[in-house]
């Protein structure tokens, strides 16, 4: 039946001029339709909608109307306004609970007003929620509906507090060197770990393995290479300017061997590189072990980024049929995505791609029960790319806390809690990376929704995020650290819902 031209037919008559038509019940060969109006409504009302309903019901069936007068209150419109949003927008709905949306009444239908932070506002947007919202009340209310955002600062007092500073000073761990055959001559008997090379640094030897050199020339036509070296503790890309005595040498270096680079960090366009001024062949001692690091202690409070409370967004039948795995009930996971000026995801040639925005969910007991989520601020414009890929613009992050204050809230909200993200090793690395620049070490268990998403369904044809979402039928905004979160907390606990257990660990 074409709803919008019997609607219109309907409203006709004067008492239904904004009828709604709430359901159609089939009766045998009865088919009733069941009116709403906020109008008063006569009996020559009632027999005009009966004759124009029989036109809309097959040969040999009967057609009458049952007809309510129904005044819309703000709270039955607050309830079905947030229902619908739980259902259609979840990742939306996250952010907002009955008492955020004001209703007022009125002759010719309502108004409802949805409070939302300006972090906020800018997703809302994207998900053309307004519009949607309006018109579903629309169909169950009867009259026009228009809909409005008010900016609100929603997030509870913070304590402005400085970080506390380090409890443990750390020395750069270095370590001694054998194996020395000379090229350049530097002769050096220790190196630093390539995990501690930070700020400006004089005289510094790194010794690891070669996992990729490449020559090049200078704007004069002088060559150089560019190696990328890695020790247990992590990897760099160094610059080395060869002499003319040494250059055929070091061309016979390669990927898998062992050498030292000795040069200095200094800070070039905005970042630190290393540049070694002498290669020469040389191995860390088989004895020696690395000092692990400590990691500072848990901040006592969040101090720029507070996280709320998530008013049940998950639907119930979400984990309808087969239960979550015990295990899974008796765990604590946090759930995160991360939206980044770029790919790189190691400081090599010490230049690192930063962090724009943070989105995290926390899953307790099976249920997601609370969300962390801010955006980052940035000291570098961002890419035409990266603004068109995420929505988010240079103008959006100003005023944001600095990486510093995000991480550290980050590690605290990350307190005691199994890590899952899709594509883990991508996020991980940075986290662990701004991480350690604060002192807090990310040493948390981790999960990959991908790898799990790989085991469980192994018939998709492919395992980027949208493809897995449009499996569960979940809609999200995709490149948005939160949403991306949400829904991979909603795939998380579908594929442990499937397996029957908790993925391998990562």
């Amino acid at each position: 039946m074409r709803s919008e031209a019997y609607l219109n037919e309907i409203r006709q008559a004067q008492g239904l001029k904004r009828a709604v038509l709430k359901k159609i019940v089939v009766e045998g060969k009865k088919v009733v339709f069941h009116l709403i109006t906020d109008l008063t409504y006569r009996e020559e009302d009632v027999l005009f909608a009966r004759g124009v309903s029989g036109k809309y019901v097959p040969d040999g069936c009967t057609a009458d109307v049952e007809i309510v007068k129904s005044v819309p209150d703000p709270e039955g419109v607050r309830a079905v306004a947030a229902e619908y949003l739980r259902k259609k927008f979840p990742a939306a709905a996250a952010f907002i609970t009955p008492s955020d949306i004001e209703v007022a009444v009125d002759r010719t239908g309502g108004r409802f007003v949805l409070l939302v932070s300006e972090t906020e506002r800018t997703r809302f947007h994207a998900g053309d929620v307004l519009n949607a919202l309006a018109a579903q009340l629309g169909r169950m209310f009867c009259g026009a509906w228009v809909g409005e955002y008010r900016t609100v600062e929603k997030r509870s007092e913070l304590e402005h507090a400085p970080i506390p500073p380090a409890e443990i000073v750390r020395a750069p761990r270095v370590f001694p060197i054998v194996e020395y055959s000379a090229v350049d001559g530097a002769d050096p008997k220790t190196a630093l770990c390539i995990a501690d090379l930070s700020g400006e640094m004089q005289g510094v030897t790194l010794c690891g393995t070669v996992t990729r050199i490449e020559e090049r020339l200078t704007k004069k036509d002088k060559p150089f290479f560019r190696i990328s070296l890695s020790d247990p503790t992590g990897q760099t890309t160094v610059s080395y300017f060869s002499k003319k005595a040494t250059l055929e040498k070091v061309r016979g270096v390669k990927a898998g061997d062992k050498i030292l680079l000795t040069g200095s960090n200094e800070l070039f366009n905005g970042a630190y590189s290393f540049t070694a001024r002498s290669l020469d062949y040389g191995s860390p001692s088989p004895d020696f072990v690395i000092e692990e690091r400590v990691s500072r202690p848990v901040p006592a409070q969040y101090t720029a980024v507070q996280p709320e409370m998530i008013a049940d967004p998950v639907q119930d039948d979400l984990f309808g049929g087969k239960s979550l795995p015990a295990r899974l009930l008796a765990e604590k996971f946090v759930v995160f995505d991360l939206e980044t000026t770029g790919l790189n995801s190691t400081p090599v040639g010490g230049v690192m791609d930063r962090i724009i925005e943070v989105g995290a969910v926390k899953i307790e007991q099976g249920r997601i029960c609370e969300r962390f989520s801010t955006f980052v601020a940035c000291d570098q414009k961002l890419s035409a790319e990266i603004v068109k890929l995420t929505g988010i613009s240079d103008e959006m992050l100003e005023g944001a806390p600095v990486v510093g204050s995000v991480i550290a809230d980050f590690f605290r909200f990350c307190d005691g809690c199994t890590l899952v993200a899709h594509n883990a090793a991508f996020d991980t690395a940075f986290i662990r990376f701004y991480g350690e620049q604060e002192g807090y070490l990310f040493r948390n268990k981790h999960y990959d929704t991908v790898d799990f998403a790989r085991e469980v369904l192994p018939g998709l044809s492919n395992y980027k995020l949208n493809t897995i979402a449009d499996h569960y039928k979940f809609t999200f905004n995709h490149h948005r650290a939160f949403d991306d979160a949400f829904v991979t907390a909603k795939i998380f606990l579908e594929l442990a819902k499937e397996k029957g257990d908790l993925p391998k660990e990562w």
